[in-house]
């Protein structure tokens, strides 16, 4: 549809879906550049994690290695499944911008450090509101405690 007022008229539905297509494609292909690669990149995932239940237990420290998953990691299989299956970097950190609930997820933390299909990873996890508790639950096969609400 096209309004008929000089240069603030509507362009025609098949110029704006010829322009969206072109602006997704170049989105798709620069995600595909900046994002991680897949587990089909033939790079190699091997990760120390250190895993503190936040109890007076000591932390916990364990290898992983994917494609084949293997290491001392308790279940390799599911946290290679886990952190491959992620749609973007399952090791980024929170973005600064972002706005968290101020909701405290219990005094767990873990290190993870090692490459990820061939890209370094030193990061840390924590459960210190919302925002870090999601980011926990997102590779929640990769640190192996079971966590409850505190």
């Amino acid at each position: 549809m096209r309004r008929s007022h000089g240069h603030l008229g509507w362009a025609r539905p098949a110029a704006g879906a010829a322009a969206a297509a072109v602006l997704l494609a170049g989105c798709a292909s620069a995600s595909t550049v900046a994002g991680s690669p897949g587990p089909s990149s033939g790079a190699r995932t091997s990760l120390t994690v250190t895993v503190d239940a936040g109890t007076a237990s000591a932390p916990t420290t364990w290898t992983l290695t994917c494609d084949p998953p293997g290491g001392s990691h308790p279940h390799p299989v599911a946290a290679c499944d886990q952190i491959d299956a992620a749609p973007t970097d399952p090791f980024a950190p929170t973005p600064t911008s972002m706005m968290c609930s101020m909701i405290y997820g219990g005094a767990q933390t873990a290190t993870v450090s090692g490459t990820f299909h061939g890209r370094p990873v030193h990061t840390r996890f924590a459960r210190t509101n919302g925002c870090e508790v999601a980011r926990w639950a997102r590779v929640s096969a990769l640190l192996a405690i079971s966590v409850g609400v505190n």
